[in-house]
């Protein structure tokens, strides 16, 4: 069975990459840790597919387990439903030595993360990620959160979990938009960080776009490497981390402008690495070969790399107040290469202007 360690210290965990892994998700509770109660939070898309699977594997650990059902989508990414979790985890009897689990996607991962980092002032909790987006990228690193009307994951805490339990299999039940989404963080792995993995990209495109049982555990496994790599040498973003932002300045200001609807995070993400690629390349920082092979292969796997009527100077409003500006300044991850990206903390306003024309966006 592949598994990856996330070197952290006393707060180091395992990733875990099995089929069948959710019905003996117990199992890979760290041995010595006295838990006996736990509450499974799960969305209404995933949990009438998995949740009892997991629920069976629990109870049969001896475990008194308790299931919060939330609606599904980025728009109950919110502090509504954080208080609605920590009311289930008071009527199920949680306390400092109980668990929190969520089997979901990246927003039941989030929310059910920053639920348990605050709850009781902290209490442990467990990823068991079922979408590609999530298995690859939003399960491992202790980033948890909400948005706010004004912004995307304005409020949150780095809070790890104790384990990450990856089921591939949960994959064939996703929907086809959810796979594509999901293979954007895929991508940016390769841009940031590993040429070779992105090449391996191109050439496996059509059968990772149909989720072909090798290539998908290679997948996963190739992005989580690189995603622990990065986390372990840099927990709280004060340095290298941030390259995991590739992409993702022009995504958040995409999602917050269309009201975290008309695209999927995944989707955003993909039209925040073309831009990205284009304001570098706008800056002579890049060759054009870059933002070409990047919009390439997100067009292969079937994402978008354009945004639809939405006039460049919004994005840009809405990026000054992104989490990780600075005294109103956008910061953005721009590539040098395929492989290789820089941080910068500003860039020229008619750069900025430049590249986000090229990208696709209105004057």
């Amino acid at each position: 069975m592949p598994h990856v360690t996330v070197p952290l210290g006393d707060r180091s965990y395992e990733v875990h990459i099995e089929n069948g892994a959710l019905s003996r998700v117990a199992r890979f509770v760290p041995k010595g840790m006295p838990l006996t109660r736990a509450l499974l939070v799960s969305d209404e898309n995933v949990a009438p597919l998995y949740a009892q699977r997991v629920l069976d594997s629990f109870k049969a650990a001896g475990f008194h387990i308790t299931p919060a059902v939330i609606p599904a989508g980025e728009v109950e990414k919110n502090l509504q439903r954080v208080e609605f979790l920590y009311h289930k985890m008071i009527a199920a009897g949680l306390d400092r030595r109980s668990l929190a689990v969520a089997l979901g996607g990246g927003v039941v991962g989030d929310i059910t993360g920053f639920a348990a980092a605050t709850y009781m002032r902290g209490i442990p909790f467990m990823q068991v990620p079922t979408t590609i987006l999530s298995q690859v990228d939003s399960s491992v690193g202790g980033k948890t959160g909400v948005d706010l009307p004004e912004g995307k994951n304005l409020v949150g805490a780095f809070h790890q979990p104790i384990a990450v339990v990856i089921d591939p299999d949960t994959l064939t039940t996703l929907p086809e938009r959810e796979v594509r989404s999901g293979l954007a963080e895929v991508v940016k792995h390769g841009v940031i960080r590993d040429e070779d993995y992105f090449a391996l990209l191109e050439r496996e495109g059509k059968r990772l776009l149909h989720m072909d049982p090798a290539i998908a555990e290679r997948v996963i496994l190739r992005s989580v490497q690189i995603k622990a790599q990065v986390v372990s040498a840099d927990e709280r973003e004060l340095g290298l981390r941030a390259i995991l932002n590739f992409g993702h300045t022009v995504a958040h200001a995409l999602e917050t402008v269309t009201g975290y609807t008309r695209y999927l995070h995944g989707e955003a993400v993909a039209i925040g690495m073309v831009a990205a690629a284009e304001i570098a390349l706008a800056q002579s920082l890049c060759a054009a070969d870059v933002p070409r092979r990047i919009r390439a292969l997100l067009t292969a796997v079937g994402l978008p790399v354009a945004p639809v009527a939405l006039p460049a100077s919004q994005i840009i409003d809405a990026m000054a107040r992104d989490k990780k500006a600075f005294a109103g300044k956008a910061r953005l991850v721009l590539p040098q290469r395929i492989g290789s990206v820089a941080v910068f903390d500003e860039v020229a306003p008619a750069v900025l202007k430049n590249g986000l024309s090229a990208a696709g966006f209105a004057a």
